[in-house]
């Protein structure tokens, strides 16, 4: 079979923790045969990553090839769109975002600390 002629799947890496490894998962839309509902549905891809270049949350295209290993059967053509925020990046924003929100909200209603109360003692000498 021509090389160009095997079979492109576009997705989005889920993964790239492997070494010259990324895992593509590919979503599609398929009919309940009872209901007509569509329903998305996905699988993973795995597929080879010769320079380590994608990364989580990239569009990737991956085109069939040899077996590479016993799940890789893949190998990564290009990479369409990079991930605009890298999954760290997105969390450390996330985590910035919540301390600066409970710093507003203390600043706004300072937290007073209750008074202390009588010991019982004291109050029953009183009466």
């Amino acid at each position: 079979m021509e090389r160009n002629a095997r079979t492109t799947i576009q997705g989005v890496v889920v993964s790239d923790k492997n070494d010259k490894t990324i895992v593509v998962l590919v979503e599609t839309h398929k009919r309940h045969p009872k209901y007509g509902k569509r329903v998305k549905t996905g699988n993973k891809y795995y597929a080879h990553d010769e320079n380590n270049e994608a990364k989580t949350g990239d569009t990737v295209t991956i085109m069939a090839c040899r077996r590479m290993s016993a799940s890789k059967r893949f190998r990564l053509v290009s990479i369409d769109k990079k991930a605009e925020l890298t999954v760290k990046e997105a969390e450390a924003e996330i985590k910035a975002e919540e301390l600066s929100a409970e710093e507003a909200v203390n600043e706004a209603a300072p937290v007073e600390e209750p008074k202390a109360e009588a010991p019982v003692e004291e109050a029953k000498e009183e009466k």
